[in-house]
């Protein structure tokens, strides 16, 4: 053990994982079948070169060495992986294989942990580990070990595949390779606000790498219309609740509201390395909406829209201005706001748009350099 810290462990599944599982009969038994994951092997090399963790392919194969699957026809195939995988730096500390057939309910196969006993002996930090795969059954070794699991599936076909209790123990679920080593190296960009007073009850649950979903109640309809857009086309998830005075007016709310999203944003941001810090641009119909911001830390809106209808649905239009200038105090981030057009509905709706693609370009994250993205030193 280095520096005798609890040493971390990936706990990575071959099959589905590393090489697509051929899709008949599940059974990588010629060199004829070995077709490698998109993006493993960048991203593996980075995750064996630049991270703290062990690596330990655990992988059931079922009846290895019986007649349904003998041993020649299992080895060239893995050894051609480990092979390349070493061609590219990557090796692996420990590589554990059941045998057994799944309807034998061995306690050694997945998820099962009989055959993991050195890891579950007290001197790792499983606490900190992961187990990354394709299946639930490797979610479920995760909770067996204390672990958290990434599954390597599309968002919605693992979140379909995984019991709330799964779930729980899910820290991540992608079909990419470069957003598992974005994950591994820098966390999760998550942040919750609450925010309450005598006018308004706000809570704000925001991740900045998700996938578009939105659960948003404001009590303003065009409002929420409005705030989907920053989930949907910024690829957030956000769920915003805000219970506020509407039976005097609508300004508390969008205030308030404005201000614990832009709060929640400069918390999922952290420290703000490898981000791109810039973004900008959005036609939509006849109106041109360009919303330039930058994640630097200083507040400043610059606001060059006209409305000039009173309201568009149960939302006032002078509103607006004030709506992303909270925002921009709270984020404290620099905004600029253009938009043109004939179309009053056209133009709010493609400013939200703009600053939903701006916050996405911006926060991307590069770990390959993983950096702040300033000459002075600080964001």
């Amino acid at each position: 053990m280095e520096n005798n810290r609890p040493r971390k462990v990936l706990f990575i599944d071959r099959d589905g994982t590393l090489v697509v599982e051929p899709p008949i009969d599940y059974q990588l038994d010629s060199l004829e079948k070995l077709e490698f994951v998109p993006k493993m092997f960048r991203n593996m090399h980075f995750i064996a070169t630049k991270l703290d963790f062990e690596l330990v392919m655990v992988t059931n194969q079922d009846g290895l060495g019986t007649e349904s699957f003998p041993e020649e026809t299992f080895w060239p195939a893995h050894n051609k992986l480990l092979g390349a995988l070493r061609g590219e730096g990557i090796t692996f500390d420990d590589i554990i294989i059941d045998r057994t057939f799944e309807h034998e309910h061995k306690p050694t196969r997945k998820p099962g942990t009989a055959l993991l006993g050195k890891y579950t002996s007290g001197n790792y930090d499983l606490a900190g580990s992961f187990v990354i795969g394709d299946r639930a059954t490797d979610v479920m070794l995760a909770r067996n070990l204390g672990a958290r699991a990434i599954l390597l599936q599309p968002y919605d076909t693992g979140i379909a595949m995984l019991s709330d209790e799964l779930r729980e123990v899910t820290a991540l679920i992608t079909d990419d390779w470069d957003r598992i080593a974005e994950f591994l190296r820098a966390g999760s960009r998550t942040a919750t606000v609450r925010r309450t007073t005598s006018e308004t009850d706000i809570e704000v649950a925001l991740d900045l790498d998700g996938n578009g979903t939105c659960d948003i109640d404001t009590g303003l309809g065009f409002f929420d219309h409005m705030l989907n857009q920053i989930g949907r086309h910024g690829g957030l998830n956000l769920k915003i609740d805000t219970r506020g005075d509407l039976h005097v007016d609508e300004h508390h709310t969008i205030e308030d509201t404005a201000l614990a999203l832009g709060e929640a944003i400069a918390k999922a941001l952290g420290d703000k390395r490898g981000i791109e810090r810039y973004g900008f641009v959005l036609p939509m119909d006849d109106c041109n909406c360009t919303v330039a911001l930058d994640f630097g830390g200083r507040p400043w809106l610059v606001w060059d829209a006209e409305f000039h209808r009173e309201r568009i649905g149960d939302v006032p239009t002078e509103m607006f201005f004030h709506f992303f200038k909270s925002f921009s105090d709270a984020a404290r981030i620099n905004l600029y706001i253009s938009a043109h057009g004939t179309n009053e509905h056209h133009k709010i709706e493609g400013i939200f748009k703009a600053l939903a693609r701006a916050i996405k370009a911006a926060a991307r994250r590069d770990i390959f350099n993983y950096t702040l993205p300033s000459t002075k030193g600080a964001l």
